[in-house]
């Protein structure tokens, strides 16, 4: 049975999912700063309900994998390729994508579009590769 090929939706449906993982990763704390001093308590402010932000548990070992495999996929890109696919995976809006590369919403959707079909395309000659 043949493997299936990749398309820009799946590219980007990857990629989305590996913005995500890194998202669910731990937060770095610096290593040697140490206080013996209790953390504050938080604000009185801090208390209502509509500050409150929910954040899902860590990303399993195997989504961490494919962030890692997927995170390297954007090295096939130009510089402002792999950033406006990113963008895109982080959920940023066109407008604000729009106004830092210069251009109409169509221009940069193209470009987006573009650089999808440029991993899609690398992705199926590296499992032709593979098959062959």
């Amino acid at each position: 049975m043949a493997k299936q090929k990749w398309d820009c939706k799946m590219v980007a449906a990857q990629i989305e999912e590996a913005a995500g993982t890194l998202g669910r990763l731990p937060e770095e704390k610096l290593r040697g700063v140490k206080s013996n001093w209790p953390e504050p308590l938080p604000a009185r402010e801090d208390y209502r309900w509509e500050n409150t932000k929910v954040r899902l548990g860590p990303p399993s070992p195997d989504a961490i994998d494919r962030m890692d495999e997927t995170m390297g996929w954007l090295r096939w890109l130009e510089p402002d390729q792999a950033k406006l696919v990113w963008s895109r995976a982080e959920k940023i809006q066109w407008k604000f994508i729009m106004r830092q590369l210069g251009v109409c919403r169509e221009t940069a959707r193209q470009r987006w579009i573009a650089a999808l079909v440029n991993i899609a395309s690398c992705l199926n000659h590296i499992d032709h590769k593979k098959n062959a």
